[in-house]
């Protein structure tokens, strides 16, 4: 009886070992270039393709999957490891328009692993190490013109058992006001077990952020071309184990595509991890430095800014002529660039209204931005324009006609999903509004996934919840402080947000629990390239003086971003320039007073003002500061509040 166990019991432990992945720890390792990254592919005795990742000699994540399913051939098990090459060094540079950082260096390790399946078909796997992260794409190669069909991804990321996640469901196809969704407009669950699954069946989208150990990661994916669908992480994550997945069956458009499909040789889209403490996630540009680089085109006439627009606190019903005259005005005034015209323009001003304001607004300095419908019949929104976008002759003969009449850019809502097909329309509408001249910035959408890089033209994209959902309900307004100090830890990491910020008035049945200072500290905190801001002229004029200028002086493009304090959903402090002028602000996502002491040593001995909170959460105090020389500046943080630096060089 004894015999027969322990010979159960040994055949266990061979079939366990055989199915265990062997390293080559020699060929089949790439590693940043400071060396603190080690990534290591592995081949297990059945032929399944798996990769980890070590920081500094501690796990990040452990054995996780990769593979592909082709409907021609299986790239899942029974693999060959046929080549590695040797690892090399890859540097690029880039200038972005909109985004945390104008001028960006990107340096990599890569090294490539080829694998043959059962059919001698190839995959490549591209592997790229920088020193904040991981990213690494599929590659097909073979003979073109054929298309292949990919009907599941195997890849995963398999956090350890112990590690902590901050995550945003994904809300179900064709669920929501007038089926709009997934719109990547839920709310984060914060500090969740790895283990605990998504509410919704279509699981959780990107950036998703999570915590093991020391080091935190941030998973995205970038370089998404028109040739794949949009990922996002499976809703059940057994052991900390998450799988990439795809759309749902409802997520596409004109009877297009709904998962990937391409002729050869094909690439997929990068799966991007940030690796690193909260600074060094938080500062990463990782999402756009293996973005796909700039279409061709002379971009000098996209200028980002800020806009003015009525329809956040006033509704669809301000959205008329001379409501449109006074935000041209209250634009002018501030001195912002822009001035958003929303929904049912056409039907409440009409197009020879809209030339009169067009022209109005130009003798102000300010340039309108007109609201678009992008759907066909795959929801069932009712506002208007709608439909222009759905062919490419009528959307070059609407592109057209505005750019003669001195629009500047649009901003296209309600779009269907992730699905192939979708992404194809995303790219489509921004390539021929790039051919026109005219900026873009979506709405009701999917994640930008580093299109900002690849098309300049783009300047913004909604997907969050955002301003507008907190004027619809207490629910919102309720979580939205907190829900505000993830932003820059998760959303706003690699991508343009527009989430529309920046009400000091009180918001029509609504209890509004963010401070004054926490609202103009938003105008700092959250990276677009139009920032369109929600407050009115009416609510502008009712703060002090000292906060208007700080709403004129704050920019929108922003040449370096330091991450100085903060914790996901807790708080945030982060500093950027712009030109020799640092901006400074600061959210307490939490009801507690916070004392912090800040380490502004990057700016000792610049002196500037600041805002801060003052007796109540609707009062503001401006007092003079000078950074000390050993950087160390203490401060309040009011609950629920916040506060603006400026300094000047």
């Amino acid at each position: 009886m004894f015999k027969r166990k322990m010979i159960a019991w040994m055949a266990m432990i061979g079939l366990f070992y055989s199915c265990q992945p062997s390293v080559d720890t020699t060929s089949n390792q790439v590693s940043s270039p400071d060396g603190t990254l080690v990534l290591t592919v592995a081949l297990s005795e059945t032929g399944n393709a798996s990769y980890s990742v070590t920081k500094d000699g501690t796990a990040v994540l452990e054995t996780s999957q990769l593979g592909v399913r082709r409907q021609d051939g299986e790239f899942t098990a029974g693999l060959k490891l046929t080549a590695t090459s040797e690892s090399k060094s890859i540097k690029d540079s880039y200038t972005l328009k909109v985004g945390k950082r104008r001028d960006n260096q990107y340096l990599a390790n890569q090294k490539v692993f080829t694998f043959a399946n059962a059919q001698d078909q190839i995959m490549e796997v591209i592997f790229q190490l920088s020193d904040d992260g991981v990213a690494f794409r599929y590659h097909f190669l073979g003979e073109a013109g054929e298309q292949k069909f990919i009907t599941d991804e195997l890849t995963t990321f398999n956090l350890p058992n112990d590690a902590r996640a901050w995550l945003q469901p994904c809300a179900d196809a064709k669920t929501g006001w007038a089926q709009c969704n997934p719109s990547y407009e839920e709310n984060y669950l914060m500090d969740i077990s790895v283990n605990q699954a998504s509410p919704t069946k279509a699981g959780w989208v990107y950036p998703a952020l999570f915590k093991t150990g020391d080091n935190w990661v941030i998973i995205s994916e970038a370089g998404l071309d028109k040739n794949y669908c949009a990922t996002r992480l499976e809703p059940k994550s057994p052991e900390g184990e998450y799988k990439v997945g795809f759309p749902q069956d409802a997520e596409q458009i004109f009877d297009g595509e709904l998962y990937p499909e391409s002729t050869l040789p094909w690439y997929s889209p990068w799966r991007v991890l940030a690796i690193g403490s909260l600074k060094t996630v938080t500062e990463s540009t990782l999402g756009t430095d293996v973005a796909t680089p700039a279409i061709a085109g002379d971009f000098s006439w996209v200028e980002p800014g800020r806009a003015s627009w009525s329809w956040v606190l006033l509704k669809d019903d301000m959205t008329n002529y001379p409501v449109s005259k006074q935000f041209i005005d209250y634009a002018s005034d501030m001195g912002w660039e822009y001035c958003l015209i929303d929904a049912l323009w056409d039907t409440q001003i009409g197009y020879e209204k809209i030339q009169e304001l067009v022209d109005y607004a130009a003798t102000k300095d300010v340039g309108l931005l007109l609201w678009y419908n992008s759907a066909g019949n795959w929801n069932e929104t009712f506002q208007t324009p709608k439909d222009m976008m759905l062919t490419p002759e009528s959307r070059m003969a609407e592109f057209k006609r505005i750019k003669e009449m001195g629009i500047k850019g649009v901003k296209i809502d309600f779009f269907g999903g992730d699905g192939q097909s979708v992404i194809e329309y995303y790219h489509e509408i921004l390539t021929d509004a790039a051919e026109a001249g005219i900026m873009v910035n979506f709405h009701g959408c999917t994640l930008p996934r580093g299109w900002q890089r690849t098309y300049p033209n783009l300047v913004s994209m909604e997907s969050i919840k955002g301003m507008e959902f907190i004027t619809f309900d207490q629910k919102d307004a309720d979580v939205a402080v907190p829900h505000c100090a993830m932003l820059p830890f998760t959303r706003n990491v690699f991508d343009p947000m527009d989430f529309t910020p920046v009400a000091f008035s009180e918001i029509p049945n609504i209890k509004r629990l963010s401070s004054n200072g926490f609202e103009l500290a938003l105008s700092v905190l959250f990276v677009s390239g139009v920032q369109h801001y929600a407050e009115t002229a009416e609510g502008m004029q009712a703060v002090p003086e000292f906060v208007r200028e700080a709403m004129r002086a704050v920019p929108v493009k922003w040449d370096e971003t330091v991450f100085v304090d903060g914790f996901p959903g807790k708080q945030v402090v982060m500093a950027r320039r712009s030109g020799k002028n640092w901006f400074i602000a600061g959210i307490n996502g939490e009801t507690e007073e916070k004392a912090l002491t800040l380490d502004l040593s990057f700016v000792k001995g610049l002196q500037g003002t600041m805002i801060n909170d003052g007796m109540t959460n609707r009062d503001l105090v401006q007092d003079q500061i000078t950074v000390a020389e050993d950087g160390q500046l203490p401060i309040i943080l009011k609950p629920n509040g916040g506060f603006l630096i400026q300094l000047s060089e």
